[in-house]
C-alpha cells in the first residue's frame, strides 16, 4: 500500500510522488496497451515511453504547485504591506472600521498561508 500518499506503485519501482490525473490515466493505458503477446522489445519501448510521459506530467504538476505556492507567498507579502498601517493606529482611532479592515487582512493572510501550504504538500 502507498500509505495514503496517492502514488501509483508499479512493479519494481517505488512511487516517486503523488499520482497526477495523467499518472492515473497512464496506469490505465498500461493495462490496456500491454497485452501479454507483445514481444519483449516492443513491450520495453512502450513501458519506457509511458514512464517518460508519466515523469514529465509529474514534473509539470510539481511546477504548477510550486508556482501556486509562490503566488500565495507574494499575496501574503502584499497583504503584510497593507497591514503595516497598523503601526500608525492608536486605540483612540475615531474610524473604528479600520480595525475591522485590519482583522480582514489577518484573516486573508491566514487563508493564503493555508492555500500555499496545501500547494507545497502536493509536491
Amino acid at each position: 500500500m502507498n500509505g495514503g500518499q496517492g502514488g501509483v506503485a508499479r512493479p519494481g519501482s517505488e512511487p516517486a510522488s503523488r499520482a497526477t490525473p495523467a499518472s492515473e490515466l497512464i496506469g490505465r493505458l498500461r493495462r490496456v496497451l500491454r497485452p501479454e503477446d507483445l514481444d519483449c522489445a516492443c513491450r520495453e519501448r512502450l513501458d519506457g515511453a509511458l514512464e517518460r510521459f508519466d515523469q514529465l506530467e509529474r514534473r509539470r504538476e510539481s511546477r504548477r504547485q510550486l508556482a501556486k505556492a509562490r503566488d500565495h507567498k507574494e499575496r501574503v507579502a502584499a497583504l503584510l504591506g497593507f497591514l503595516s498601517d497598523l503601526d500608525s493606529l492608536t486605540e483612540a482611532e475615531s474610524d473604528r472600521s479600520v480595525f475591522e479592515e485590519m482583522a480582514l487582512l489577518f484573516a486573508e493572510i491566514g487563508r493564503s498561508a493555508q492555500a500555499g501550504a496545501a500547494a507545497l504538500r502536493e509536491l
